[in-house]
């Protein structure tokens, strides 16, 4: 007698032999096949059972034989290149990675990965992220990836403008134009995009992603004008309604107050400096201003606003151990902690400032330097020689008060803090990257 019974289950974790994916990652389900045999009585029965589990909103641990040379529980002298390798191979098929196959943390990552290929003349991180890109482009140029109906899926529209302009190949081009000419039509208020385009709610972070875009765009494919201009509208209204006396900046603001939980039924602010958040907009700052010409009538409003955001990050910056907290300006509370996602966010672009001459190097290197040093304890070597990182939170949105920020669940490789540690290692790696 055989006795078939399929059972489906909640999320959990479940890499074995016999087990398989499907191929849709915001669909993704791994199902675990297992065989037995159960006696009742005199009665031996082959039992085969199917255990199918639904991934919704998650990371993924990658590919179970995923494995690396490092040395188990001793974290490497230099980061860039060995988070880069356990990257690529945990995820062989990086759509896979997290719970949308096509989502902005992909072109996070390959904005790092593009920088690591040009420092070491590798081919393997072009070919990565050609490899990924080519499922939402077809040889026509059609674009294939997400609805472009939230910032978040324009910011992996400049991995397109990326490959375009490292091989030159006209699908890329197409695939960008036909992203850029959605730009049009997207909703703002005041000057800013909204993070959706159902509701008028600004998030920070969206700054980061839609302008990545258009920054790329500008600088490989083309309309650099257009681009320059839209660019530093958003960055610079965002600044106008979020950043704070002390440089800081807030998560986000809303037209409709009433509709949010989150806001200020007076300004309709958020109530916090969320470290990822404000991470995200300094990230994008110093890449607008490396390419921006000095002549833009817009340039000097959008460098003071990174001079003085600078400013106040290097004034909260833990003493202790060299980080920044995930409620910056709230280092003293016993609650809170050091982010490791938004400190090496605030690494990057202190020294992409002093790279560029924005900022003065010794004022600033050391601010750069120490808190580069406190991402190391987040590094840890597993038992397969991959890298992980600790510490750091998944996904965050929008909170209504500081307890609800920092009780946010931490997770093994948040995806954004794993992309961003490899920003932060390769700037402050560059010079061993280069030999």
């Amino acid at each position: 007698m055989i006795i078939t019974r399929k059972i489906i289950v909640g999320v959990c974790i479940v890499c074995a032999v016999g087990t398989s994916y499907s191929s849709m990652a915001q669909n993704r389900v791994v199902t675990q096949h297992t065989a037995g045999t159960v006696v009742e009585g005199e009665v031996t029965m082959l039992v085969t059972q199917e255990t199918t589990t639904r991934y919704r909103r998650t990371t993924s641990q990658g590919v179970p034989e995923a494995k690396l040379g490092y040395t188990p529980g001793v974290t490497p002298e230099y980061l860039a290149i060995p988070l880069s390798e356990t990257v690529m191979t945990r995820y062989p098929d990086y759509r896979m990675a997290y719970w949308k196959d096509y989502t902005y943390v992909q072109g996070y990552m390959f904005e790092a990965m593009d920088r690591l290929g040009q420092l070491t003349g590798d081919s393997r991180y072009l070919e990565y992220i050609k490899k990924y890109m080519d499922h939402f482009v077809d040889e026509a140029g059609n674009y294939k990836g997400g609805g472009l109906t939230n910032l978040d899926n324009f910011m992996t529209g400049s991995a397109f403008c990326t490959l375009y302009g490292r091989t030159g190949d006209e699908k890329y081009k197409k695939a960008v134009l036909q992203i850029l000419k959605a730009v049009d039509h997207y909703p703002s208020s005041d000057g800013q995009f909204w993070h959706g385009n159902r509701s008028p709610n600004m998030w920070v972070d969206g700054v980061f992603m839609m302008q990545m875009f258009l920054i790329r765009c500008a600088q490989y494919v083309g309309e650099a004008d257009y681009c320059y201009d839209v660019a530093c509208r958003n960055i610079i209204t965002a600044a106008r309604h979020l950043q704070r006396p002390d440089g800081l900046i807030l998560h986000a603001w809303t037209t409709e107050p009433e509709k949010a939980v989150w806001a200020d039924k007076t300004t309709g602010l958020s109530p916090e400096v969320w470290s990822e958040g404000m991470g995200w907009y300094t990230l994008v700052v110093p890449e607008l201003l490396a390419l921006l010409p000095k002549t833009h009538p817009n340039y000097q409003q959008v460098l003071d606003i990174y001079l003085k955001m600078c400013k106040g990050l290097k004034k909260v910056q833990d003493k202790k151990t060299g980080g920044w907290f995930m409620v910056v300006d709230k280092g003293d509370n016993p609650l809170n902690f050091v982010d490791p996602s938004g400190t090496a966010m605030f690494v990057y672009s202190i020294q992409r400032g002093v790279e560029l001459g924005l900022l003065k190097a010794k004022e600033y290197t050391p601010v750069a330097y120490r808190g580069y040093q406190s991402l190391f304890p987040f590094i840890q070597v597993n038992d397969r020689g991959l890298l992980d990182v600790i510490g750091a939170c998944d996904g965050v949105v929008i909170k209504k008060n500081f307890v609800e920020y920092v009780t946010v669940p931490k997770i093994l490789n948040a995806k954004e803090a794993v992309a961003g540690i490899l920003w932060a290692a390769v700037i402050m790696e560059t010079e061993q990257l280069k030999k």
